[in-house]
């Protein structure tokens, strides 16, 4: 059920005709609302108050009725949000996140699925790439809990990759005053990806998925920038683990560092593309992190269960080639680029049966010159092949 401290169902309800009004965007909502408070207070301005900070037309709209289309998502809300463990959570609410509140951009109500006292909980973000080595997802698993153990709420993306792995080490730590959130880029009766839909049950059980879109909006390029806002808003400070150049997990550093919000990275090989982007960062000034102490001695002082906890990295270090390399093995790294790349696609490049080229898949990861994603997809991680 909803709080008994939030809204009532008749405020609700302007709540969520505000943040879904046709052409009325956050800004002109957020003008609305310090000029004359509330949304029911907002909705019985006659129009010529209304008119004098909004277009006529947008005055006009507001003081007729809403339309069908509005009115189906509004009840469909309303009844969606009483249902445990459902809530929608407003601006106004005082379970609204506080760190959030300080972003330049808050949204006007949140859609959350699962335990809301851990929107207030201190919390670090844990970013990175979607087409990840093992190493990679490692590494921020071990990260998301251990500092969960610690009393750290992990926020990431709930996307492939890095994300999946971070929301998923720090449920493993199943600390009952911390979790994970997961902050959606569709609304929260869609899971994308789908594959992770077995890990959006985990976290609503265990922590709190979130979303600012609607029910039924469906993933769309655009909005996983928007969403990368409120995991930096959310977070005292960002990691990120793996990231190509002009990756999502970037955006979502440079929107931490605009709300002054600790950046770290953890580097990796020179070699590998997914190295850069975090070499990227470091260049710019985030924090080199090999171990969870980097991050304690950059943040404790803000949280003050993190002590005396050091989490050594698995490095990506790169493995120096030896001449003694097959001439197969050689061949299949030349063919794979450094992209990442399906068994299926090696394979056809290198025309060797399945059972030869998985012998010297397996030769190539322990060697340290691939590595295996959780998307079943291989990936070059040194380049030294001379």
């Amino acid at each position: 059920m909803m709080s008994t401290t939030g809204p009532s169902d008749s405020e609700l309800y302007y709540w969520l005709r505000l943040s879904v009004e046709p052409s009325l965007g956050p800004a002109h909502a957020r003008t609305l609302l310090s000029h004359f408070g509330l949304p029911p207070d907002i909705y019985s301005q006659p129009v010529g108050m209304l008119s004098k900070v909004l277009p006529s037309n947008l005055a006009a709209q507001l003081k007729a009725s809403a339309s069908p289309d509005v009115e189906t998502h509004i009840q469909q809300a309303l009844e969606w949000a009483s249902v445990t463990p459902n809530h929608i959570i407003t601006l106004a609410d005082p379970d609204y996140p506080q760190a959030l509140l300080e972003s330049h951009d808050p949204p006007l109500l949140i859609y959350a699925k699962g335990n809301k006292q851990l929107l207030n909980v201190p919390s670090l973000a844990i970013v990175g790439a979607r087409s990840a080595t093992q190493v990679g997802n490692e590494n921020a698993h071990a990260f998301a809990k251990h500092l969960t153990e610690l009393g750290w709420s992990i926020v990431s993306g709930l996307a492939s990759g890095i994300d999946a792995a971070a929301h998923a080490g720090s449920l493993e730590a199943q600390n009952p005053n911390a979790s994970t959130i997961a902050v959606l880029g569709t609304g929260l009766d869609i899971i994308y990806p789908a594959r992770n839909r077995d890990l959006a049950h985990r976290i609503a059980q265990h922590g709190i998925l979130i979303s600012e879109f609607p029910l039924g909006t469906r993933a769309l390029p655009y909005h996983f920038p928007q969403r990368n806002r409120i995991v930096a808003g959310l977070a005292t400070g960002v990691l990120v683990v793996e990231a190509a150049l002009k990756s999502g997990s970037l955006i979502t550093a440079k929107q931490a560092l605009e709300l002054d919000r600790e950046v770290f990275a953890i580097p990796g090989s020179i070699h590998s593309p997914l190295a850069r982007g975090c070499h990227q960062l470091i260049r710019q000034g985030a924090k080199l992190v090999e171990s969870a102490e980097h991050i304690q001695e950059e943040i404790a002082h803000k949280q003050p269960r993190l002590s005396h906890y050091a989490l050594p990295v698995r490095p990506h270090t790169a493995t120096p080639r030896t001449p003694a390399l097959a001439r197969e093995q050689q061949h299949i790294l030349d063919v794979m680029g450094f992209e990442p790349i399906s068994p299926e696609a090696i394979q056809q490049r290198t025309s060797m049966d399945l059972a030869t080229l998985a012998t010297h898949l397996l030769e190539l990861e322990l060697a340290g010159n691939i590595a295996l994603s959780q998307s079943g997809h291989y990936q070059r991680i040194n380049a030294d092949h001379t």
